[in-house]
């Protein structure tokens, strides 16, 4: 029998656990000859998400699995652990929360075994339930990361997808400190598909994914999968050093046909900040870069295991 590793990250889902665990296990009767292999990362939770896998390991121990960090690593970190724990011919990744629907699977596992894809993943085709903002800046990052990157990024894509043993195995080979695993899922190539859902919204808690904490998972995604950044930095520099030249021309030939200049502390003031601003902006993009090169120099582990059952 043929065996599916999923991979589950938990922060703080302490609700959701009991819940996911039932559905997915009604779901798992339309498979057969298929068994399944669960396994859970608590990344450093502080409610009882633990307590709630440690009771599912020992009621289910041939089959159940966790691992828990010392402390919050982040949902790539726990991804990252997954895959490296995994031994399935193929491996799902899935949140906890429901809003991947496990029934999708099915239709998943059909994609590999009888279409010939390596890689079987899901794209929401609607937003419904999301803040506007969220799916405003969501739409746009899309936009933005496929312009300048070369490495394609489909709209609405989730991480939950179902993919053979040698994808996980390259993905693995890709031993980044700083990942971003919608970016690697595609870099690495191979054969694609994506099933396309509505939104589904979460069954029970609250996520823990603020605006903010997206917008700089998106800066990540951005600064790891393009150097148009840099580019940009650049080319800044170059239009302000070129207005700048312009201008110091055009005083000279005032000066020289006219004579005397204008008095202006205000407008002078306002020119030192402008361009102050656009070096301050330039060395925020380079120190961006800078300090990923940093965090990967260092070579530290990506996550730490506190206990594993």
């Amino acid at each position: 029998m043929e065996k599916i590793s999923l991979i589950i990250p938990c922060f703080n889902e302490q609700e959701m656990i009991p819940i996911f665990f039932e559905t997915v296990e009604h779901v798992k009767k339309s498979l057969k000859n298929i068994t399944f292999e669960y396994i859970f990362i608590d990344d450093g939770s502080s409610d009882n998400t633990l307590s709630e896998l440690v009771t599912l390991q020992n009621k289910n121990r041939n089959f159940v699995h966790f691992y828990s960090f010392s402390r919050n690593f982040g949902k790539e970190a726990a991804l990252y652990c997954g895959l490296q724990k995994s031994s399935g011919d193929y491996v799902a990744v899935m949140d906890v929360d429901l809003q991947d629907p496990p029934e999708q699977l099915v239709f998943m596992l059909n994609g590999i075994q009888r279409e010939g894809f390596d890689i079987v993943g899901t794209r929401r085709v609607s937003r419904k339930g999301e803040p506007p903002i969220r799916s405003f800046f969501s739409s746009l990052f899309y936009k933005l990361i496929n312009r300048i990157s070369d490495t394609e990024m489909v709209p609405g894509v989730r991480d939950y997808r179902l993919m053979t043993r040698q994808v996980v195995d390259a993905i693995i080979t890709v031993d980044e400190y700083n990942r971003f695993s919608k970016g690697i899922f595609s870099w690495v190539g191979f054969k694609t598909k994506y099933l396309e859902y509505e939104n589904h919204d979460r069954v029970a808690g609250e996520t823990s994914w603020s605006f903010w904490k997206l917008f700089s998972y998106s800066l990540d995604g951005i600064v790891n999968f393009s150097d148009a950044p840099l580019a940009i930095a650049s080319f800044t520099g170059i239009f302000s050093f070129i207005i700048s030249l312009l201008g110091i021309i055009f005083i000279i030939l005032r000066k020289l046909i006219v004579g005397g200049s204008v008095n202006g502390w205000a407008s002078l003031v306002t020119l030192v900040l402008f361009i102050g601003g656009i070096q301050l902006f330039c060395l925020g993009i380079v120190g961006k870069y800078i300090g990923n090169l940093y965090l990967e120099s260092k070579n530290r582990p990506k996550y730490i295991v506190k206990e594993e059952k």
